[in-house]
């Protein structure tokens, strides 16, 4: 072979090994999903989820508005009460701070779980409003009857009277120790009673530990 030829050969052999490189690096770091690989889980997307915050003046609103709907006179009395403003203290309830006196302070701080939240000038009408209807009504009996005087008559009377008892009840024994508690519906406050003698009825805030039932304990 003359030296031309040789020169050829050389030239093809190299090119072909130049084109096989070329096709190794062309494929290095690509590869092919097999039948047996996991597909790669797609990127997270980012979402930013914000909770709507509860609007507890509207729902508030909203609560008295079926009051006022389930008892028209005593809302029309209550109308002009004042919303908002300073709080009146309901009975029982501290204005905040111990008394000076040492043995005051401490009983104070023993019975503090009877403390009383307090009403806003609105409220208290509404809760006096209520003492004074379900007073009238076991003063002089419902429907004709005398005043009542067992559990069972209590209860009927003021289931009568419009009524609940989710947040509460009539305590006692037949004719004995008869007392409720009772949350007016919808808005609140709380109502306890007593038929007697002597007839008490009054209204007060929920207790701090929650419900309208004075609550039983301390230390």
């Amino acid at each position: 072979m003359t030296p031309d030829g040789h020169n050829r050969t050389r030239t093809r052999v190299g090119a072909l090994f130049l084109a096989a490189g070329a096709i190794a690096l062309a494929g290095c770091g690509t590869r092919t999903a097999g039948a047996g690989d996991a597909a790669e889980p797609p990127a997270p997307s980012v979402t930013s989820s914000v909770s709507p915050s509860v609007d507890y003046a509207a729902r508030a609103a909203e609560a008295v508005a079926r009051h006022d709907a389930l008892f028209p006179a005593i809302a029309a009395r209550c109308k002009d009460a004042a919303t908002g403003a300073t709080a009146a203290a309901s009975p029982g309830a501290t204005a905040g701070g111990l008394p000076a006196d040492p043995e005051a302070g401490k009983y104070a701080e023993n019975h503090a779980y009877k403390q009383q939240a307090r009403l806003t000038p609105e409220a208290r009408c509404r809760g006096d409003a209520h003492a004074a209807r379900i007073r009238a009504a076991m003063a002089g009996g419902s429907g004709g009857k005398g005043a009542p005087h067992t559990v069972d008559e209590v209860r009927a009377l003021l289931t009568g009277l419009g009524y609940g008892f989710d947040a509460g009840g009539v305590y006692g024994s037949g004719a004995v120790n008869v007392s409720f508690v009772l949350s007016v519906p919808e808005s609140g406050p709380c109502v306890t009673g007593r038929p007697g003698p002597p007839l008490t009825v009054e209204a007060h805030g929920v207790y701090v530990e929650g419900g309208c039932l004075e609550p039983r304990g301390g230390h």
